[in-house]
């Protein structure tokens, strides 16, 4: 999902009788477990007179259990701190009836008609308005036009959306969109009407058919140049740019898009949404994976197709498979998104570019791992409920959680890989999933207990440092090999080890893999004449350092 710095944070609440002596929480980012979101409906009017922005939602939710009296909603509110930006309800309506309501400490309270009965459904519809703290950047970009870009990543959706704001509450968007007519507005799914109306306005009507978590709900509104670039089994291909980068907008995002979906619908499973759209934003700096409509830094269009802003390309369209159409279920899963869309990035390179471009990116991503450890060296991928934000994601959740996918692909083999992994989308495509879910389904495949390899490279620090040497036996015709763990972390693995032995005369050599799980091993292999050299992992499958050499 992005090559950029996230914040984030996560906990738990249940919530089904809520008095209002309960109002206070500890909890900094309740779940609300008892309902679900079926569909919102935004209505938003903006303005190039004011930041303020003038809405109605409308929230289709149904009730997983009895006896729930508040619907609770994420929604910011104005508050001295903000310097008086945040959202102002001004009312509450449900099947024609006024609620009652509370909205404090970022969240509005609704008291039910009715306690709730079980899988019952109901619409609200809010009325709200006021100037976004955050999610909604109003600001000109980089030409001095006045642009409207929603970041609403990873919990800033509430800064001026009512919404569930967290990534298990998957739910279907429309957002109707009045907006002085010199603009155009790109929104998730598909265009539903565009109308020019009295006053010198447009209502663009936009639709996701497909659930997607709030953080992916994706709103731009600018002067853009828009391209209907191919389809893809039927679904347009598009690219939205300034209209001032037209030509050089045009020129770098007519690639490699087609070629990315069909590698992974062919690999993974089938594309989940309406379109693909390219989007050129001044709300992020790197790329925003938003469903159907992905984000990109305005400095992304440079007419010259370079290949760091193809490979954001690529990573952000592999989240519309994992992040997106798999959604983690909590946010201390994320390597789900970040891992998954980095490694897959590399495959998408390997298939298109080569062996060789597949492995220079492992390479530099162990480089960033192994920066990042020695600063925070029992820094662990998967969380245990952080509410810092800033520590959700680091290059291990992308970079390590890549490599990570890498060595598992090595354990259980490439095949069994790609059969997991499609099992899994399967399994989970427009849902959510746990690292367990995940793990469970690669032991399904492979038949290989999988709980030691999860917990020692995700829910665990440390690093993995070999030191040894070899020497050859000619009276046994043998090789004997001294190897040890030498990290000083305290950290211990267990790992297959490939150990490639090569002899004059020979381009490809000798494969033997032995199992690595104490601190001081010794091994002896059978050759057939004294090895030119011996290397350690000689295909690159294991995240490592090793000083090994031969025994003089």
């Amino acid at each position: 999902m992005r090559y950029r710095k996230k914040m984030l944070m996560i906990a738990l609440f249940l919530i089904t009788h809520l008095p209002k002596s309960a109002f206070s929480f500890t909890d900094d980012y309740p779940k609300n477990p008892n309902i679900d979101a079926i569909n919102y409906v935004f209505k938003i009017d903006l303005s190039d007179d004011t930041d303020e922005i003038i809405c109605e939602a409308t929230i289709d939710v149904r009730f997983l259990s009895a006896g729930v009296q508040y619907l609770r909603l994420d929604l910011t509110n104005v508050s001295s701190e903000l310097k008086n930006k945040g959202m102002h309800v001004s009312g509450i309506i449900s099947n024609g009836n006024s609620l009652t309501y509370r909205h404090e400490n970022n969240v509005l309270y609704i008291k039910l008609h009715a306690p709730s009965t079980v899988n019952q459904r109901s619409k609200y519809t809010i009325t709200y308005n006021g100037i976004p703290t955050a999610g909604l950047k109003i600001a000109n970009n980089k030409y001095g036009d006045r642009t409207f870009f929603s970041d609403n990543w990873p919990d800033k959706a509430r800064n001026w959306l009512p919404t569930i704001d967290h990534p298990y509450d998957k739910a279907m968007c429309e957002f109707i969109v009045t907006a002085p007519d010199h603009y155009q507005v790109v929104s998730n799914g598909i265009i539903v009407e565009e109308t020019d109306i009295p006053g010198g306005k447009r209502l663009t009507h936009w639709k996701q058919s497909v659930p997607i978590a709030p953080w992916l709900f994706v709103l731009g509104v600018a002067r853009f140049a828009v391209q209907y670039v191919d389809e893809f089994e039927g679904k347009s291909i598009q690219t939205w740019v300034y209209h001032q980068d037209r030509d050089a907008g045009f020129y770098d995002f007519a690639e490699p898009t087609k070629n990315v979906l069909d590698f992974y619908s062919n690999y993974i499973g089938p594309y989940s949404y309406e379109k693909l759209a390219n989007i050129q934003s001044n709300s992020v700096g790197g790329g925003m994976e938003a469903a159907s409509a992905i984000f990109y830094g305005e400095n992304s269009v440079t007419g010259k197709r370079s290949v760091r802003w193809r490979n954001v390309i690529i990573h952000e369209i592999a989240h519309q498979w994992f992040g997106n159409a798999v959604t983690e279920y909590d946010w201390d899963d994320v390597w789900l998104s970040e891992g998954f869309a980095t490694y897959f990035t590399l495959l998408f390179i390997e298939h298109q570019y080569g062996r060789d471009a597949f492995i220079e990116g492992l390479i530099s991503s162990k480089e960033r791992v192994n920066t990042f450890y020695e600063k925070n060296r029992e820094y662990r991928i998967v969380h245990d409920n952080l509410k810092d934000m800033q520590k959700v994601t680091s290059s291990q959740t992308y970079q390590k959680g890549s490599w990570v996918l890498h060595m598992l692909r090595g354990v259980i083999g490439t095949d069994n890989f790609w059969k997991g992994i499609q099992s899994y989308y399967h399994k989970y495509r427009n849902s959510n999933a746990t690292t367990d879910d995940f793990r469970s389904e690669m032991e399904e495949v492979s038949g290989i207990d999988l709980s030691t390899f999860f917990q020692q490279w995700l829910y665990k620090g440390g690093t993995l440092k070999y030191a040894g040497s070899w020497q050859f036996d000619a009276d046994e015709s043998r090789v004997k090999i001294k190897l040890d763990q030498v990290q000083n972390d305290g950290s211990l693995f267990k790992m297959p080890l490939e150990i490639g032995i090569y002899f004059a005369g020979q381009y490809d050599p000798q494969i033997e893999i032995v199992q690595v799980n104490e601190r001081s091993n010794f091994f002896t292999i059978n050759v057939v004449s004294e090895p030119d050299s011996i290397i350690l992992d000689p295909n690159t499958w294991i995240l490592m350092e090793a000083d090994f050499k031969k025994n003089e």
